[in-house]
C-alpha cells in the first residue's frame, strides 16, 4: 500500500493533518492576508512540505473553504445551544454581552475579514461563502420563527427575513467597527446593541 493510500485510509491521521494546515494558515493569513501568503509560507509554517499539504487542499481556496465549512459547523452548534435552551429570543438576548465581546476580538474577526474581501473579488470563494449564509440562515431562521411563535408574536415571511437580516448584520458589522475604531467603549456599545436587540426580537 502507498504513502498516499495509507493516508486517505486513515482518518483520524488525515482530520490531524489538516488541522495542522489550518492553524499554520490562519497564522499566514492574518500577517500577509490570503494574497501575500503563500503555499510555500504555509507548509513552513505547518512543519511538511508543500506536496504534502497538496494531499489536503488543492490550494489556498480550498484552504479558504475549509475555513467557511468549519465556521459553519460552529454556528450549527450555536443555533442548538439556544434552541435547547427553550426560549430562543431570550436566550439570543441573553447572549449578547458575549457575542458583542466575541466580535470585537481581534483573534475572532481578522479571518472573517480576510474571507469577506476575498470573496469580494474571487468568484470561487464567493459561492462558498453565499451557500454557507443560506445554510445558516435557513437553520436560524427554524428557530426564530419557533420562538416568535412561542410569544405569539407576527411571524411574516417579510419580517422574519428583514429581522434576520438586521441581526446578522449587527453582529457581522461589529468585526468592521472594532477595526475603524479600535478604542471603541464595549461597554455603551453592548448596551445600545441590546437595545437593538431586544426590538429585533420582540416586536
Amino acid at each position: 500500500m502507498s504513502n498516499t493510500e495509507k493516508r486517505h485510509n486513515d482518518p483520524e491521521r488525515a482530520r490531524s493533518r489538516r488541522r495542522q494546515v489550518l492553524e499554520a494558515a490562519t497564522a499566514c493569513f492574518s500577517r500577509s492576508g490570503f494574497h501575500g501568503a503563500s503555499m510555500a509560507e504555509i507548509s513552513k509554517a505547518a512543519g511538511m512540505s508543500a506536496g504534502h499539504i497538496y494531499n489536503y487542499f488543492d490550494g489556498k481556496d480550498a484552504i479558504i473553504a475549509a475555513f467557511v465549512e468549519e465556521n459553519v459547523e460552529r454556528v450549527t452548534a450555536l443555533l442548538q445551544d439556544l434552541e435547547a435552551r427553550g426560549d430562543v429570543l431570550q436566550a439570543l438576548l441573553d447572549d449578547v454581552p458575549k457575542s458583542v465581546l466575541e466580535h470585537l476580538d481581534r483573534d475572532t474577526w481578522k479571518l472573517p475579514l480576510e474571507i469577506t474581501a476575498e470573496a469580494s473579488r474571487n468568484p470561487t470563494i464567493a459561492a462558498v461563502v453565499h451557500d454557507a449564509d443560506r445554510r445558516t440562515r435557513a437553520q436560524f431562521r427554524t428557530i426564530f420563527k419557533a420562538g416568535r411563535e412561542l410569544h405569539g408574536l407576527s411571524v411574516d415571511d417579510a419580517l422574519l427575513e428583514g429581522r434576520m437580516d438586521a441581526i446578522i448584520t449587527i453582529f457581522q458589522g461589529l468585526s468592521a467597527r472594532a477595526q475603524h475604531n479600535p478604542d471603541i467603549d464595549s461597554a455603551a456599545l453592548t448596551a445600545s446593541v441590546q437595545v437593538a436587540m431586544k426590538a429585533l426580537l420582540f416586536t
